[in-house]
């Protein structure tokens, strides 16, 4: 069972350490009122490409969509881990809470990697606060992406969030 896991995003220098400690270039970051998008490449893996991802402080959350390469795709539309996110001026800081959300656009919400979030507890990886805060923000998602039919816009737009991506090639 590995602690958990952190990732820190470098506005002005463009890199992204990734949880592994690995600075990753990053193509683009865009500060807004809600939060922290990030679009890069990804090296060295035979499933995917290209990440984009939203963080999302107020929340606790941080909105991956994936580029699959051929062959590879998965049946999801959206990845959210379930975090804490502090800024530090251009510094950003995620800490993963092992909770994920699998959101299928328009179909479904599914709750995973509870079997790495119930070991982490029982291992003292996550103190009891820290641990109830990542429920309360997997069921407040959850909940708010079914009230909306399972469209992660209708659900973000009702809290003043409008994410953007990239078009794709």
């Amino acid at each position: 069972m590995h602690p958990p896991k952190i990732s820190s995003f470098d506005v002005p220098a463009l890199v992204n350490i990734d949880n592994k400690g690995i600075a990753r270039a990053v193509d683009e970051f865009r500060v807004t009122p809600f939060g922290l998008y990030m679009s890069r490449a990804i090296v060295d893996r035979e499933t995917t490409h290209w990440v984009e991802s939203w963080l999302l402080p107020d929340l606790g959350l941080c909105v991956t969509d994936w580029w699959w390469k051929p062959g590879h795709a998965r049946d999801q539309d959206f990845y959210l881990d379930v975090c804490e996110i502090i800024r530090d001026r251009d510094r950003w800081l995620l800490t993963d809470y092992y909770l994920d959300i699998v959101v299928q656009q328009r179909r479904s919400a599914e709750v995973i990697d509870v079997d790495e979030f119930v070991a982490a507890v029982a291992r003292g990886l996550l103190d009891p606060v820290t641990a109830e805060t990542a429920m309360h923000r997997t069921y407040r998602a959850v909940d708010g992406l079914a009230a909306h039919g399972h469209d992660l816009d209708a659900w973000l737009g009702q809290l003043g969030i409008a994410l953007s991506w990239k078009q794709r090639p």
